[in-house]
């Protein structure tokens, strides 16, 4: 399969690119023959271009992502893989974890696509935003998370009718992953050795689908998870 205008060394730009998702969304860019640069507190891998950017801060999010812009001439697609979580019973995450969760995966999301709005519309580009099964699925002890990733989905939906005929837009709703996402839970939280998680690398190849689409041609969903996946449908 072609990789559509990824294969002329196109600009995307990778929220979260150090790690998880993100990491593997960068190295199946860099892969189809494009440029990946990232915004992340940490550095992505090879010498990626990025800036160190703490999401929860959306005024400098919206800088970071104008500056990346600049020095990349331009962008042509935006990934918004960044998220965080910290399971609990709502009485029991404290006010100011609660806020960061909804901040970074949910008002930085909107932040970074604001920012990178003139260049997407400049080059006619894509953003792909990543939610989660928990934001078309509710569980319990994760208020935050699925309050931010209900709130991707329909900040997504929205968007995608706002910029039709202008600029690309995916919503990806992925299952668990292999990543770290998970590694600082309480063990309560875990998921268990025997537990159905897809690859990110597999996860990774369906945004790379999407960012490989023709302009006009719009892949608005996708769902990707492994077969067992618990919280969908």
């Amino acid at each position: 399969m072609s990789t559509g205008f990824l294969a002329d060394g196109s600009t995307v730009l990778i929220t979260g690119g150090a790690s998880g998702l993100g990491a593997a969304v960068v190295t199946a860019v860099a892969r189809a023959g494009a440029r990946p640069v990232v915004l992340d507190r940490k550095p992505p891998g090879d010498g990626v271009p990025w800036i160190e950017c703490d999401l929860a801060d959306t005024r400098s999010a919206e800088a970071a992502t104008r500056e990346l812009a600049e020095r990349s001439g331009g962008l042509d697609a935006v990934v918004t893989a960044a998220g965080i979580d910290v399971p609990g019973k709502l009485a029991d995450v404290p006010g100011e974890t609660w806020d960061r969760i909804v901040t970074v995966d949910l008002l930085a999301t909107a932040a970074v696509v604001r920012a990178a709005l003139p260049y997407l519309l400049a080059s006619r580009g894509t953003v792909v935003t990543v939610a989660s099964t928990l934001g078309v699925k509710a569980v319990s002890d994760a208020t935050a998370y699925c309050a931010a990733k209900f709130g991707v989905v329909g900040f997504t939906r929205a968007l995608a009718a706002e910029l039709a005929g202008k600029v690309g837009v995916t919503l990806l709703i992925p299952g668990g992953m292999r990543t770290p996402f998970f590694d600082d839970r309480d063990d309560q939280y875990r998921p268990g050795p025997d537990a159905a998680l897809n690859e990110p690398a597999d996860t990774a190849a369906a945004v790379l689908f999407a960012l490989s689409q023709p302009a006009g041609c719009a892949v608005r969903e996708l769902v990707v998870c492994a077969q067992e996946e618990s919280s969908y449908p």
